[in-house]
């Protein structure tokens, strides 16, 4: 896990609370502590108004078994997500625990992902208005706020199989190789993936900014005025200090604090 990267984040006084990554005692512990927060995470993009049907997925690697990762179960509304629906699958789409299917499409390019990306611990894909009408577009987002810096050279956009329903092993492939070492991935006339490469909830932030990003970005260009681009240096350097694994993974908890306080009935 990383540290915070900058002084001025750290707390001054030894007697200030301030966040950190948790620490787990035994495996089971940490293993349930995600699927607590993957389920945290289903709970906030239904809020958020990114549920589309049965559209969409969330995935994380398990602790012990880094071949195996959990997913929402398949046409379950999200908003009634717990833990324990979370369903454990492994590359070849076999439900090991749980008793829903999974997303056909979804296991088909989550499990790519995770397979031709070994670092990635988790990600998420959603049918998002905004990023939707973005990938229609087949572009890469601009760097014309610190949100959108914080994507700056670290984003994918992935043509393969763009527009059809990835229901094929081999497609899967093709589109998780092109996603490579970038924080989100815009697949053409698709939607928007993330990666999360220490925690569930830094992928959901990728997801978050990348979704709040293309919205931004779609306004500021209906206006019809050219846009006013931030400089490569300014944009590393925004990057680098805004838009860190553990920065995203901080901007989360007080999403997290607030849905927990909501809806405490997703953590069981």
């Amino acid at each position: 896990m990383s540290s915070v990267p900058e002084t001025i984040y750290r707390p001054q006084q030894d007697n200030l609370y301030f966040p950190s990554y948790p620490k787990f005692e035994t495996v089971q512990a940490e293993r349930w502590h995600r699927r607590q927060r993957l389920a945290a995470v289903c709970r906030v993009f239904a809020k958020f108004g990114y549920e589309y049907g049965f559209a969409g997925h969330v995935t994380v690697r398990d602790p012990e078994h880094p071949d195996l990762y959990w997913t929402n179960p398949f046409a379950m509304d999200f908003a009634r997500v717990r833990a324990s629906d979370m369903m454990l699958v492994d590359h070849a789409g076999t439900v090991l625990q749980g008793s829903w299917a999974v997303n056909r499409a979804g296991f088909v390019l989550h499990s790519a992902i995770h397979e031709a990306n070994p670092d990635v611990l988790a990600s998420c894909h959603a049918h998002t208005t905004h990023g939707m009408a973005w990938a229609a577009l087949g572009r890469k987002l601009d760097p014309i706020t610190q949100t959108a810096c914080g994507f700056y050279e670290d984003q994918a956009l992935i043509t393969e199989e763009a527009g059809a329903v990835v229901v094929e092993n081999k497609k899967g492939h093709a589109v998780a190789q092109a996603f490579g070492n970038a924080k989100i991935a815009i697949h053409q006339n698709h939607g928007l993936f993330s990666a999360g490469r220490e925690s569930i909830e830094e992928a959901a932030w990728w997801f978050i900014a990348a979704e709040r990003a293309c919205e931004i970005q779609l306004k500021a260009e209906a206006t019809g005025s050219p846009l006013k681009l931030i400089s490569r240096e300014a944009a590393l350097h925004s990057k680098k200090h805004l838009a860190t694994p553990f920065m995203a993974w901080l901007h989360f908890q007080p999403i997290y604090d607030a849905i927990v306080r909501e809806q405490p009935e997703c953590l069981l």
